[in-house]
């Protein structure tokens, strides 16, 4: 039985907590969806900001809502360099020790002392699909990307949970290599 699952090719985006929100936007401010994402009550917000590291700064971040309990940068290795921090691959939401930036809105800026990452790769499974293919929270899984560069990523973690729908997350730097884009489909080989 092939275990095939869609691919989603992430861009450096942002996740806020409320109160940084309001520190970026205003008092109250709730942020506006532009677009539903792969999981469920997940969606990219209207609203952008900036990030200013050491070295540099990218303009127009998308801010991925709803609102978290903490704040968390997620970009590629190349992006990293670009702005001078030294992210680590970290899973989202282990953003202890990490780097910090500031983040710049309409209404103020914010200066984080921690939360840059380079995303781990993964695939999001709904417990039904991780029962069905005997996968588990957290196992490390190889998968391949077919295609003109076709490669196999190792080291793909299985994040499994009721609330979630199968996707594959992988940053620009893996899709580049690979040729992949948004909307391709990659196969669990081990």
């Amino acid at each position: 039985m092939s275990k095939t699952v869609p691919v989603g090719v992430s861009a450096r985006h942002i996740h806020l907590t409320q109160e940084h929100i309001e520190a970026l936007f205003g008092p109250g401010y709730q942020l506006t969806e532009f677009k539903p994402l792969s999981q469920p009550g997940q969606f990219a917000a209207n609203e952008t900001v900036a990030v200013i590291g050491t070295k540099g700064q990218f303009d127009k971040v998308r801010i991925l809502g709803p609102a978290r309990p903490a704040t968390q940068l997620e970009i590629s290795r190349t992006d990293s360099f670009a702005i001078g921090v030294k992210a680590p691959v970290r899973e989202s939401g282990n953003i202890e020790g990490t780097p910090g930036v500031t983040i710049k809105g309409p209404a103020g800026e914010v200066t984080v002392d921690e939360g840059v990452i380079v995303a781990a790769r993964h695939i999001h499974f709904h417990t039904s699909d991780a029962e069905k293919w005997g996968i588990k929270d957290k196992q490390m899984l190889k998968v391949r990307l077919g295609g003109e560069r076709a490669l196999v990523l190792e080291n793909v973690i299985a994040r499994v949970s009721d609330s979630f729908a199968l996707d594959m997350h992988i940053d620009t730097d893996e899709a580049n290599a690979a040729g992949a884009k948004t909307g391709d489909t990659a196969e669990i080989v081990d």
